[in-house]
């Protein structure tokens, strides 16, 4: 029985001496051969056509015969490679042989070369034939995609350098094109907002970093002059035998890639109104059910944002031309919340968001990023230029606080008072804690955070960190969580305010680095970032502290990254350079987080001995839509590369964000939109 992965061989011989001989060498070469011996040249056109062979041998009884086998093979199956095999094998006999169409001339006088030979025509011949199989099947996908472009109901182009090459007739429907825009630059198909993120994503999908998860949101621009907000998906392509980038717009939205909390909230609801958004009812039913769980991080905020004066410009321009007031401002605000947050209409001109953010910052940023867009945008409206301001109230759910009523409540009444002031303003609700009650609080939170810490009932969870520039570079950023008597998961926003005001801070900060130095340790990651409180920042202990920390971990200090916030840097910037110069003297990393937004950034940047800075999450916020903010990035970015400090970008969550960071220079990036933060486990200690 033929083995199923033999090689199938032809050897053309008076005699069977010499197929013995080949099939030998090759199984000691470890290639199981099943060589067919034909005797006669009258039946190697039927032997070719029938066993498909990798390789033909020819043993030569005179020179005249080589020619013939050559013709017959040219005829039947021009790829089969010759070899020819004689008594003896001379420079001018190999030359003969070559010129008649043989691959070479060998002999079994010499077999250590016959074997090397024979080896490398089988490994020739399979390379060959891989590559006129992929060849084939790329001209099959290209025609097929051809096909698809042609007929597809996603509307499609595709952009080399800049330049549109290629529109499907979806395309030109969808943005009401009748000449075509082949030879157009891409750029005026967007409005100019949207052109740092597409830049971005066009080279990072041409470099391979692009995932085909990730969907761009812009704002396209049709022949009408309407703008038209659009999500595209990217994918590397080909045109002309040289790559492009794809873009695809989908004909239908793209449910299925809503996130499923989203997605069930708003089926579960009752759906969503003409502007996409949550009717009221539906708007109060799903605000109960998320204040009912806990958040997955950060802190959460209830958003009541009204348009300035709607009744006064109303009367001015009618009310059907005010219908698309509402209808472009609605686009506006949607551009500036993620796909997890509620969004809904609480009445008239009463707009809600659930903000979920990573802290204070991020939610003043997204208010004045919001402030800042609606009055610059001057809207077309019919006949007339209109611009409008609105005002935003804020109310911050404190854990715990499920009561809708009074969420809701807080934040209209701070609406209510941003819109006494003159609107175009945001307004912070005052319900905030009183003394008394922040003592009492705390009280209860100092001696849980006691018990934990001598229960080791603290955990490290670490968010990964990902690059814009090349592979993982295994760099996490390690945070806490505290475990409850009941198991549960306690978030650092719920303890840590207690816990820096009654002189906790150090305790839980000596925790967190002993279990990195564990964690670095035994697993080894190319950078763990440990952040410090500013109590640790002046504690002339510390370092004698991880001094005797390091030594009994082992750990290597070189994979541990401190890090503090600017602000505590620029507040105690003798002791945080004493702090720097300290660890970097242990070859341990340094790095400044929550960075940019300060009075003095670039002056720190110059002054500090830092290995990383990583860029204010409330900066990042608002950065795909906010090109002075962009420049300052971009400033920051090019300051850290003179200084070779690397960057990372904090709390990116988003697609436009990545892109437009990229576009930056920008090295890193973190942020639910990497990963969520997942639990460090080690394996002993603690």
């Amino acid at each position: 029985m033929i083995e199923q992965s033999a090689v199938p061989l032809i050897v053309l011989s008076a005699t069977r001496d010499p197929v013995e001989a080949i099939n030998g060498m090759l199984r000691r070469a470890g290639e199981p051969a099943h060589c067919t011996w034909i005797p006669a040249l009258r039946d190697l056109a039927d032997a070719l056509t029938q066993i498909n062979p990798e390789l033909l041998v020819h043993v030569m009884a005179d020179d005249a015969e080589l020619e013939a086998v050559v013709a017959i093979r040219d005829q039947l199956a021009p790829t089969v490679p010759i070899l020819a095999l004689a008594a003896g094998a001379d420079e001018a006999r190999i030359a003969w042989a070559l010129g008649l169409g043989a691959r070479d001339l060998v002999s079994l006088e010499h077999p250590e070369r016959l074997q090397a030979v024979m080896m490398r025509e089988l490994e020739t011949f399979r390379g060959r034939r891989t590559l006129d199989a992929a060849l084939r099947a790329a001209q099959d996908a290209r025609s097929q995609l051809d096909t698809v472009l042609e007929r597809s109901n996603d509307a499609i182009i595709q952009v080399q350098e800049g330049i549109v090459t290629d529109a499907n007739p979806a395309w030109l429907e969808l943005f009401g094109v009748e000449d075509g825009i082949t030879g157009q630059p891409v750029m005026d198909l967007f409005e100019e907002s949207s052109h740092p993120a597409l830049r971005g994503a066009l080279a990072a999908c041409l470099q391979g970093r692009w995932s085909g998860e990730h969907t761009l949101r812009a704002n396209a621009l049709p022949a009408d002059g309407s703008i038209l907000p659009v999500e595209i998906a990217l994918a590397v392509g080909e045109h002309e035998g040289e790559p492009c980038v794809r873009l695809v717009v989908p004909s239908a939205p793209r449910t299925e890639a809503l996130p499923a909390e989203t997605h069930a909230v708003e089926t579960s609801a009752g759906g969503v109104d003409s502007y996409g958004l949550l009717p009221r009812r539906e708007l109060l039913q799903a605000l109960g059910e998320r204040l009912a769980t806990r958040p997955t991080g950060g802190v959460r905020c209830l958003a009541v944002v009204k348009v300035d004066k709607f009744a006064s410009l109303e009367r001015v321009i009618g009310v059907t031309a005010s219908e698309e007031v509402v209808s472009e401002f609605v686009r506006l605000l949607r551009e500036t919340v993620r796909p997890k947050e509620l969004t809904g209409r609480l009445g008239g001109m009463l707009f809600v968001v659930l903000l979920e953010r990573g802290n204070e910052n991020d939610l003043n940023a997204w208010a004045e990023q919001l402030l800042g867009r609606v009055q610059k945008h001057v809207m077309r409206i019919r006949d007339k230029a209109v611009s409008v301001t609105c005002t935003v109230g804020l109310s911050t759910v404190s854990p715990g606080r499920a009561n809708v009523d009074a969420v809701v409540a807080d934040a209209l009444e701070a609406c209510r008072k941003g819109s006494t002031r003159g609107g175009n303003q945001s307004v912070a609700s005052d319900h905030a804690d009183t003394e008394s009650r922040v003592m009492s609080y705390d009280k209860v939170w100092v001696k849980h955070i006691k018990a934990a810490l001598m229960e080791n009932r603290f955990r490290l969870v670490q968010q990964p960190i990902a690059s814009l520039r090349g592979e993982d570079p295994g760099m996490f950023d390690v945070l806490v969580r505290m475990i409850d008597t009941q198991g549960k998961e306690v978030l650092p926003s719920e303890f840590m305010a207690a816990a820096a005001r009654n002189d906790l801070m150090k305790n839980i900060d000596r925790w967190v680095v002993g279990a990195s130095l564990s964690f670095a340790a035994q697993k080894k990651p190319e950078c763990l970032f440990v952040r410090l409180s500013r109590e640790t920042v002046k504690d002339d202990s510390f370092v004698d502290w991880l001094d005797n920390h390091l030594r009994s971990s082992k750990a290597e200090p070189q994979r541990l990254c401190f890090q503090v916030t600017e602000e505590s840097a620029a507040t105690y910037i003798p002791q945080v350079k004493a702090l720097a110069a300290g660890l970097r003297e242990r070859r341990f990393r340094f790095a400044l987080e929550s960075f940019g937004g300060g009075r003095d950034s670039l002056g720190m940047l110059e002054s500090m001995p830092l290995d990383f800075i990583k860029i204010d999450g409330a900066v990042i916020q608002g950065l795909a839509a906010d090109p002075q903010l962009q420049q300052r990035v971009r400033v920051l970015v090019e300051a850290a590369q003179k200084r070779s400090v690397q960057t990372v970008g904090e709390r990116v969550e988003d697609a436009n964000t990545m892109a437009v960071l990229w576009q930056l220079g920008v090295q890193y990036i973190q942020g639910y939109f990497v990963h969520e933060p997942e639990e460090v486990v080690l394996s002993a200690g603690r």
